[in-house]
């Protein structure tokens, strides 16, 4: 088993890449240390599954008026010093 460090691994990716194409597996290490394999994608063995919503449906509960604006922050948003009284110029 070879073990191609990973300064070679970057410099020469898209070799190592074209070997793993070709079925043949490409070991990443460092000071000679195996810590990665380069290995053919197989997507029958991906986690990976289309996202579907509702996993929570009837565990939130949303507030009808979560968005309503609040009198206190407009007043402040728009009637309120625009610096902090320490601030002021």
């Amino acid at each position: 088993m070879d073990i191609i460090n990973i300064h070679e691994a970057k410099t020469h990716f898209s070799k190592l890449l074209q070997e793993v194409e070709g079925g043949k597996p490409v070991v990443i290490g460092r000071n000679g240390k195996p810590i990665a394999v380069l290995c053919a994608y197989d997507s029958a063995l991906s986690p990976l599954q289309p996202r579907q919503g509702g996993q929570l449906k009837g565990q939130i509960w949303m507030a009808p008026d979560f968005d309503a604006p609040d009198p206190e922050i407009e007043r402040l948003f728009y009637e309120g010093d625009i610096f902090p009284p320490d601030r002021r110029p």
